[in-house]
């Protein structure tokens, strides 16, 4: 019964995936290096930052549901540029990309569907002070990545 709490959410993760992964796998490679978004992200960048995104969120649901006191954990908001340049998406292996992307993702459901719901009001706090519950930070996480698979459509187009 527990994944069933976010069902909607990681149904969307799965839908995401299902629909994107060959749109992606199809995109030319000028079009994945040379176009940029207000941010002068490539394709490849903003796809690494969803790596990114999976990867850090990943690591909050997990801790969230067994530190006992509160959670400092890093924000890489303010550091989401370095982050991109330090692993080199831009010269990174496309098809590796997407399947990295593709199988954190899956993953990231695996952890929701078995998320201890006695512990969704668990949280941290972000770079700024905000509080983020485990809660919060599932259901943002499905936006956000809808958020950056639009912009990566629309610099496709």
């Amino acid at each position: 019964m527990q994944g069933n709490d976010f069902k909607l959410i990681t149904d969307g993760i799965k839908k995401v995936i299902d629909a994107e992964q060959g749109f992606l796998s199809a995109l030319p490679v000028d079009v994945i290096t040379l176009r940029r978004n207000s941010q002068n992200r490539s394709i490849k960048q903003i796809l690494g930052h969803l790596v990114d995104s999976a990867s850090n969120n990943h690591q909050r649901m997990v801790r969230l549901q067994y530190c006992k006191d509160l959670l400092f954990f890093p924000d890489y908001r303010q550091d989401n540029d370095l982050w991109i340049a330090l692993q080199d998406y831009q010269n990174a292996d496309w098809e590796n990309l997407i399947q990295l992307w593709k199988f954190f993702n899956l993953h990231i459901i695996q952890v929701i569907n078995s998320v201890d719901l006695s512990k969704l009001d668990s949280y941290w706090c972000d770079f700024e002070g905000t509080k983020v519950t485990l809660k919060e930070m599932i259901d943002g996480y499905l936006d956000h990545l809808h958020l950056h698979i639009r912009e990566i459509k629309e610099l496709a187009l």
